[in-house]
């Protein structure tokens, strides 16, 4: 069965943050949408669920999830659903970092002054390099404002080559490009494209003084990703299909798309078919390649060229509070950053007698994501018991982790020349996703950028169609 092709309609296949924008952003220039999600909630790979643990049942997200003042879209998006207030912004960038060998706390820290005079106190005084280090790394800053992330001969070499040729030490590149880039890139230094590092550090840390302000959601994602955006999107008139996957494309005869589609309790042979003049993938990169029709990219196998990597969280509630701020970086340790979330999961009280929950997010993890439970507590749990003294005598209340394996796309050298823009060859038929050539890394923001893109090339078809262009 065929659903009717309406004038102007469009197919969105993905809920993630990529589809959601994509669909908001048509809906709010008149158009006709239909997002179709294959899970039973929106938010992709941002998102929350339940769990029954010893101190009640808890909210958990996926993953610890942040963004920056820079994030503009990802910024917007939040307004649009009406979620602004729900993520607040640092007043300013503050990060500790503690040292797992020494027990030194230094912190990375900004000023009002203006770029770059905004972090140079905080780089003075940054206990885990030394003055020879702090000063080369200085000198490495300013250099970066001399590259162009969009000069494709930058995205075939590596940030650590770069940063070496600069006068940065293991240690430097450890202690502080790492500290930042791994957060952001999802991988190291030497496996990062100098194209996307140049991107992340002149964007954050070039551009504004506020720049790398940190946000973070104080009520779990699936508030804002799923809850939120579900609102958003029944208010502008969107049509979202959840458990609902789509199958297969096929150009209609006259024009347009088919797009067969099946619910659970579907055939998935026959399902049904929505018709659309346009449709949009925002699905992950080797999804989209198993959707496309033959011909829709000049180069078919670019996509299953894209690396994955991935992300472990490990998820630890103590009887006691053990942490007094709300995050810390660690360095010499294999813990990378500690997030306090207990607020956000419903675990927290202001007395702190039900304990407190930790987050703790690992990326790059590539080493540890296969590894089973039962280690992994064997090996975080005296770690974070060196790292706060408070954790030494508490009492662990519940212990597990969230894997996602193909977290993001890697960000390696040579990606950008892979990443598609949001037009095929396809009349019709566009890409939405981190993964596309947005510029950013596979970010929140990132996938919010791609939902503009997909929706201003939707949107320049129908004008050109109808003969407004």
């Amino acid at each position: 069965m065929t659903t009717p092709r309406r004038r102007g309609h469009t197919v969105v296949v993905g809920g993630g943050l990529a589809g959601v924008t994509t669909a908001l952003a048509l809906a709010d220039r008149g158009q006709s949408v239909t997002l179709v999600e294959s899970r039973p909630r929106l938010g992709g790979l941002a998102f929350s669920f339940r769990r029954d643990s010893a101190v009640g049942t808890l909210t958990v997200d996926n993953g610890q999830h942040v963004y920056l003042r820079c994030c503009t879209a990802y910024r917007g998006f939040l307004q649009r659903i009406d979620a602004a207030a729900l993520a607040p912004l640092q007043r300013r960038l503050d990060v500790p970092v503690l040292d797992g060998a020494t027990g030194r706390m230094g912190r990375i820290r900004r000023t009002g002054l203006p770029v770059p005079l905004h972090l140079a106190a905080s780089l003075a005084r940054y206990p885990h390099l030394t003055p020879v280090e702090r000063a080369a790394a200085a000198r490495a800053t300013l250099a970066l404002r001399a590259l162009d992330p969009a000069d494709p001969a930058l995205d075939g070499q590596d940030f650590a080559s770069w940063l070496r040729a600069r006068g940065q030490t293991d240690r430097a590149i450890a202690a502080l490009w790492d500290l930042i880039g791994v957060a952001t890139l999802n991988a190291r230094a030497a496996d990062v494209s100098l194209s996307l590092a140049a991107m992340v550090f002149r964007t954050g840390l070039l551009t504004e003084p506020g720049a790398a302000d940190i946000g973070i959601p104080r009520v779990p994602l699936g508030e804002l990703h799923d809850t939120r955006a579900r609102a958003a999107l029944d208010r502008s008139g969107v049509t979202t299909l959840l458990a609902t996957r789509a199958r297969r494309l096929r150009p209609a005869p006259g024009g347009g798309w088919h797009v067969t589609v099946t619910a659970p309790r579907e055939e998935p042979r026959t399902g049904r078919e929505l018709a659309a003049d346009a449709v949009v993938l925002a699905v992950p990169h080797d999804a989209a390649h198993r959707l496309l029709p033959a011909g829709a990219l000049a180069d078919p196998g670019r996509l299953r060229r894209i690396g994955t990597a991935p992300i472990l969280n490990v998820h630890v509630i103590y009887d006691r509070p053990v942490l007094r701020r709300p995050f810390l970086a660690a360095l010499h340790s294999p813990v990378q950053w500690i997030f306090d979330r207990g607020g956000p999961a419903g675990l927290g009280v202001p007395d702190g007698r039900r304990g407190q929950y930790l987050a703790l997010s690992q990326s790059a993890a590539g080493e540890e994501i296969q590894l089973p439970t039962d280690v992994l507590r064997k090996r975080y749990l005296p770690e974070l018991a060196r790292l706060l003294p408070r954790a030494a005598g508490a009492g662990v209340r519940d212990f597990f982790v969230t894997r996602e394996r193909e977290a993001t796309f890697a960000p390696a050298p040579g990606v950008g020349q892979l990443r598609p823009g949001p037009r095929t060859r396809a009349d019709g038929l566009y890409l939405a996703g981190a993964w596309t050539a947005t510029g950013w890394p596979a970010t929140m923001e990132g996938a919010v950028r791609s939902g503009h893109a997909a929706a201003r090339a939707v949107l320049g078809r129908a004008r050109t169609s109808h003969g407004h262009d």
